[in-house]
């Protein structure tokens, strides 16, 4: 039996510059601290190695001390760690990889074409290959197999499976013919599992979420295998991995939450807004989408004003739409109901992105007709 951690799309140094300034620095600073993090579920998890299949970085400009505290990291950890550098981190004479100094215990891949790295002590060998450039259109797997030697055959990988693509495009048929017990990826921030002919491959999804393109708990994978490297991935905790069982007594995978906050996504009524704040304050970041049926705008500056010292960070989206009595009124033989019709076949037709402002404009447009309010800034 062998228990590996396989974590990968740290994005180091990341700008989040979607958030207020300090709250972005204290982010790249919680971003900063996922390696220490992964040694200690290393260390508690008693792994044997850590497949690190890239974009650990976010770019080309990073921190030295960035550099400092993941090979410290790394370095801690005290059992094998290999990295297959990515499309953001690619490797190069001058990239973090070839100019610092790294701990004996890490392997750094740094070519295009597989490379194996022969592990005696675990009976198993892992190749893994790297990005030397920003994009990647062949499939690094192709023409692949692995010796049928009797040990198990890893692969750290950083791609994207389907059969094209700007990043290393894995083909299925690829990891199938590869023969490796267990495909560790990376590159895709969303938690997926899957098989190909007797390979089993994985995305861990990235420690820590950036964005709300990224909502959820965020973490690391443990993965057991055998030397009959039969496995089930499951995620009680996480997102939904897909099953694999390829045996009557599978090896268990689990999906580990290490983030420190999770983006999240809430609908909630616009007129219960208030009674839904938490009492305390919440760690995560939330953005909030006003649903129901509302003739006036909510006020957001002042609903987010509210909310702010309920979250880390918060945002709202209105998405109430008009009373539906009040859209009842556009068969009226006036300009009220002219203008509402207007509103309506237009609304009919438009692209979901801009709704928010059609009815923005119907609101403003009711308040001038009904209201004789002048709207004008």
């Amino acid at each position: 039996m062998m228990k590996l951690l396989h974590a990968s799309d740290f994005h180091l140094d990341s700008p989040l510059s979607g958030l207020p300034p300090e709250k972005s620095a204290q982010r790249r600073r919680e971003l900063r601290d996922i390696p220490t993090r992964l040694a200690r579920l290393a260390k508690d998890e008693g792994a044997d190695l850590v497949l690190l299949p890239g974009d650990l970085f976010d770019g080309e400009r990073v921190y030295p001390e960035t550099v400092r505290d993941l090979a410290q990291a790394l370095g801690n950890m005290a059992v094998p760690v290999f990295i297959a550098p990515g499309n953001h981190d690619y490797f190069h004479e001058k990239s973090p990889y070839a100019a610092a100094s790294w701990p004996d215990n890490v392997h750094i891949f740094t070519q295009p074409d597989l490379q194996a790295v022969e592990l005696p002590q675990l009976h198993c060998a892992v190749h893994g290959c790297a990005f030397t450039a920003p994009h990647r259109e062949d499939d690094p797997l192709r023409g692949f197999t692995a010796p049928d030697d009797g040990r198990l055959h890893l692969l750290c990988v950083h791609g994207e499976v389907g059969v094209s693509g700007s990043y290393a495009p894995i083909d299925p048929k690829s990891l199938e013919n590869s023969g490796a017990a267990y495909a560790a990826l990376g590159h895709v921030h969303a938690g997926a599992s899957g098989k190909a002919g007797k390979t089993l491959w994985a995305y861990p999804g990235c420690p820590e979420g950036r964005g709300f393109d990224e909502l959820g708990p965020k973490g690391a994978l443990i993965v057991s295998l055998n030397e009959s490297a039969r496995l089930t991935i499951s995620s009680p905790d996480g997102p939904a991995f897909t099953p694999v069982d390829l045996g009557v007594q599978p090896v268990a995978a689990k999906f580990v939450p290490i983030c420190r906050r999770q983006y999240r996504v809430e609908s909630v009524e616009a007129g219960s807004f208030t009674d839904s704040l938490p009492q305390g304050e919440s760690p995560d970041l939330v953005r909030f989408l006003l649903t129901g049926e509302s003739r006036f705008a909510p006020d957001l500056a002042a609903l987010t004003a509210q909310a702010a010292p309920h979250f880390f960070h918060v945002e709202l989206r209105d998405h109430t739409t008009l009373p539906v009595d009040l859209w009842a009124r556009a068969g009226e033989d006036s300009l009220t109901g002219l203008f509402l019709r207007e509103m309506r076949t237009r609304l009919d037709h438009t692209e979901e992105g801009e709704r928010d402002k059609l009815l923005l404009a119907a609101r403003f447009g009711l308040a001038a007709l009904e209201g004789g309010e002048d709207i004008r800034p």
